[in-house]
Formats: C-alpha cells, structure tokens, sequence
C-alpha cells in the first residue's frame, strides 16, 4: 500500500493557526488542553510539519532546578512532546503511536530558552512496530544542551 496523507487533527488545527504568533499560541494551549501534562513546561509550537516539529520552551522559574538551568525532566517533557507531536503528522493514517521508551543525554547545562527538535526523515516509509525518534534540544546559542532518543511504538488503527 503506499503513503496516504495524514489526517491529524493537530496538523488540519496548525494550518488554521500556525501562520501567526497568536495562533501558534493558541495551537499550543490546544495541545496542552488535550494533553494537561505538557502545559507544565509552557511549550510554544514554533514550527510543525510531516517529518519535523520545533517546540520552544522559555526558562522560567517553574521549569528550573535547584542550580537555576532548566530540569532534566522538563527537557525531556519537552522531548516527547515533540517526538509524539512529529510522529502524530508524520505517520501515515492507517497507524496509531504510543511512546514505549525514552533514553536521554545531559549535554550540558540548560541555561537559557529551549528549542526541541524532532525531524524524521523517512517519515513516509513508517510501518508497523518499534521506531526511535531522534530529539534534539538546543539552547539560544544552538548549542545541543540534551538529546533523546524516544522509542515509539507504531501499530494498525482498529
């Protein structure tokens, strides 16, 4: 069978808002409303598209740590909410996704705002099973502060 496009209602909801600051904005509150737990990072979908999503996350006193850099957990909140959010308008429409595994790497110290960035280049080949997505988070300078590797696994829509 080949490609069909996706019918994500993330990626029909971004072509109706992603074209200005406020509407990425309230796209993003739209992806916390359906999935509470991201809004405690205050993510901003900054770009969104089969295969790649970037997701900012301001350094703010409620994603900090002891030291004052942004928390291990919250960059890996950030992680997956790019990996699941690149795989749910990347995948072919026939598949549905859940995130079964993360492995994590502390570059360095998380000082400033954070872009993460989840790019699948062969998005339109995805088949059934086991799939590691590549995130990457990065400081203001574009230093890699973090990276994931999330697992995700992909199965037949019922």
């Amino acid at each position: 069978m080949s490609y069909q496009a996706s019918r994500s209602m993330a990626l029909n909801l971004w072509g109706k808002l992603g074209r200005n600051r406020l509407g990425r904005t309230l796209f993003s509150k739209a992806v916390c409303f359906k999935a509470p737990y991201f809004a405690s990072i205050h993510p901003y979908f900054h770009g969104l598209e089969p295969g790649r999503v970037e997701v900012h996350v301001k350094k703010r006193r409620s994603v900090t740590n002891h030291i004052n850099t942004v928390h291990a957990i919250a960059m890996c909140n950030a992680a997956e909410l790019a990996a699941g959010t690149c795989l749910d308008v990347s995948l072919d429409a026939r598949y549905r996704w859940i995130p079964v595994g993360m492995e994590v790497k502390y570059q360095k110290m998380a000082k400033t705002n954070l872009r993460a960035i989840c790019e699948i280049a062969d998005y339109k080949n995805l088949q059934e099973g086991d799939h590691i997505l590549p995130v990457s988070v990065l400081d203001t300078q574009g230093v890699e502060v973090f990276n994931a590797q999330i697992k995700m696994k992909v199965s037949a829509r019922k």
